[in-house]
């Protein structure tokens, strides 16, 4: 045998007596509460969703400029059928003067309304 070989079995051999000696020791913490009980897992938590940014947009509100209690258009006299029935010229005449006097009083009325929407 060599000496180096030899040398190389003694480091081997008592390497394995400490192990051996190691393992033989006992230890101060008991192992029975060790081995009893794994230590309680806590699930790990979820990254919270991020919350969602409300935005508010302004939108404009398309306001009527016509007002509620704007009257609808009136009946005019003056249409092609009453003209025709009227029994003279004086009779047609005065329909055409009275549907005259409601247009033109209908249209001051929608530019009053009309101005307060420009």
């Amino acid at each position: 045998m060599s000496p180096r070989l030899g040398k190389t079995l003694a480091a081997a051999a008592a390497c394995s007596l400490m192990l051996a000696a190691c393992a033989s020791l006992k230890s101060k913490a008991p192992t029975s509460a060790l081995v009893a009980a794994p230590p309680p897992t806590v699930p790990a938590l979820a990254a919270p969703s991020p919350l969602p940014v409300v935005v508010k947009v302004p939108v404009p509100v398309r306001e009527s400029c016509v007002a509620k209690n704007f009257p609808h258009s009136p009946k005019y006299p003056d249409t092609d059928a009453a003209l025709r029935e009227a029994g003279g010229a004086a009779d047609r005449y005065q329909l055409m003067a009275a549907g005259r006097l409601l247009r033109i009083q209908r249209l001051a009325d929608l530019e009053k309304m009309m101005d307060g929407c420009r």
